[in-house]
């Protein structure tokens, strides 16, 4: 993550509770505070319809990258 406006929106996303609050109901609003690039703004509001706001340790995160691990496996 190059871009130190998207990860001071990170930050701010899952360090306060009332940030978090806003993105959780209005996205944009929160997104236009920061100097994101329209590719970040869209890579933010595409992982969040996908998976919400998760964390390392979240069963969302969990059961979107579980299924790639088989991809790598070995062929027997």
């Amino acid at each position: 993550m190059e871009s130190q406006a998207l990860q001071e929106l990170v930050r701010r996303i899952f360090g306060d509770e009332k940030t978090r609050a806003q993105f959780t109901s209005n996205p944009d609003s929160v997104l236009a505070r920061f100097t994101l690039t329209e590719q970040e703004k869209r890579a933010v509001l595409s992982t969040h319809a996908r998976l919400g706001l998760v964390t390392s340790d979240s069963p969302q995160l969990e059961a979107a990258i579980e299924p790639t691990i088989f991809w790598h496996a070995p062929i027997p």
